[in-house]
């Protein structure tokens, strides 16, 4: 652990959590934040006692009492953290995009709580599926200056389980509570095909909602006005039938988007329809979008590229594109929450052990790249960084391994600092660069 006083720039954005835990429990929080971030081994619970430099100081069931009984919410902890995102990230009154999406973490063991066998995209071979636990994950996007892609800040996280609530209930949840936190903002949720459906029915008129929509999915027309007649009026139109329907009886038009990093351009259709079953009679909008040079995979002819649903109806078809393209940086959260930083390699297995353990890495993954953007950015790091791997050519901007490895770096550096003012011995320099080098391992 950092000496009290030192890396001002981290210890401001950990003292912005205080209100979340005890006076002992933030001492423990900050820590394991550190040694999680400075360990470039196992990131177990004790490897982050590891990490933190605190074995020798700390015995290592303080760390585990820390997830599995110390008193805070993982909820909590999230919404703090959203706040700084949205308070230091986003531009005064922009309106927040949220990502929801789900992911798979493995684990082994049948006293492991929550486990169970589910459909894990990431996994190689015939059969997709995976054992251990699913998580729900919510995230702010931030466009950063020095970046060309949109980043992804995961901030609550909820463990989903066979039988229980279902994840859109648990993805309505979570972006309920981030628009209840900034109820003078829009919040624009967005999410794959999997996150649409009747629990998004009644939405606050602040959030709206973009999922990609079902190829078997039928539409109808609004409904008709009332005729005056006696009897029910009729609540939705005549039937507009699936998205190839739609695309066989759209106007196309050719536009411009911008979307992964690249300008494309895209023939479109949208449409303003009900899809009844899931929404009833809330009005939504459909929109086809299809390359002007089609790429088709699996013997897909179906005439149209991406069918998007949206309760936004006042965005131009151009923005909801980008807003939906940007889903992916959660996708490439997952990847560099497990590869960088070694979310769900702890062991633990108790049930608030479990629920606590993932929603606290990824916590990590957002306050690294939030002290590198408030704090760690130099222009000069990916010309340093091309100069030490010369087969990075093409490198023009910091990825997050880039963010992880410079607050590694200046975690060590901190750690060896003299507290009186006087020249390092040569053991202490041979001693840091040692532990700069491993810090990029």
């Amino acid at each position: 652990m950092l000496p009290d006083g030192t890396l001002p720039s981290l210890a401001a954005l950990l003292a912005v959590f205080r209100s979340c835990f005890t006076a002992p429990g933030h001492r423990s929080f900050a820590a394991l934040v550190v040694g999680l971030i400075a360990q470039t081994r196992r990131r177990t619970v004790c490897g982050m006692l590891l990490g933190a430099g605190l074995e020798r100081a700390w015995h290592h069931c303080r760390a585990h009492r820390f997830f599995s009984t110390a008193r805070w919410c993982t909820d909590a902890l999230g919404l703090v953290l959203g706040d700084l995102v949205v308070a230091r990230l986003l531009a005064p009154g922009s309106a927040i995009i949220v990502v929801v999406d789900d992911t798979l973490f493995k684990r082994s063991g049948k006293k492991v709580f929550g486990v169970a066998w589910h459909h894990d995209g990431a996994a190689k071979g015939p059969k997709p599926i995976g054992f251990g636990n699913c998580w729900v994950i919510a995230g702010i996007i931030v466009q950063l200056p020095f970046l060309s892609r949109p980043l992804c800040l995961p901030v609550l996280a909820r463990l989903w389980r066979p039988g229980h609530t279902g994840k859109i209930a648990f993805a309505q949840e979570m972006v309920e509570a981030i628009a209840t936190r900034h109820p003078t903002r829009m919040v624009h949720a967005v999410g794959d095909a999997a996150y649409a459906g009747e629990h998004l029915r009644g939405l606050d008129d602040a959030i709206t909602w973009t999922s990609r929509l079902k190829v078997t999915s039928v539409l109808h027309a609004l409904p008709p006005p009332r005729t005056g007649r006696s009897g029910r009026p009729r609540t939705k139109g005549a039937r507009l039938g699936t998205p190839a329907d739609l695309a066989a009886a759209g106007s196309w038009r050719t536009t411009r988007v911008r979307r992964y990093g690249r300008t494309d351009i895209v023939h479109l259709t949208e449409t303003v329809c009900l899809w009844y079953g899931p929404f009833r009679s809330q009005s939504i909008r459909v929109i086809l979008v299809r390359d002007t040079q089609p790429r088709t995979r699996d013997g897909d002819d179906r005439g149209y590229g991406l069918p998007l649903i949206t309760t936004d109806l006042l965005s131009s078809a151009e923005d909801l594109i980008a807003r939906y393209a940007a889903r992916w940086c959660i996708e490439v959260a997952f990847f560099d929450a497990r590869q960088s930083l070694g979310v769900g390699q702890a062991r633990n297995r108790t049930r608030l052990a479990v629920e606590r353990t993932v929603p606290f890495g990824m916590i990590c993954l957002s306050v690294t790249i939030l002290w590198y953007a408030t704090s760690g950015h130099s222009p000069a790091d990916t010309a340093e960084r091309r100069a030490r791997s010369r087969w990075c050519t093409t490198k023009t901007e910091p990825s997050f391994e880039d963010m992880v490895i410079k607050l590694r770096r200046v975690i060590i550096a901190e750690r060896f600092r003299p507290q009186a003012p006087y020249q390092a011995t040569p053991e202490e320099t041979q001693a840091v660069l040692a532990a700069w080098a491993a810090a990029e391992t």
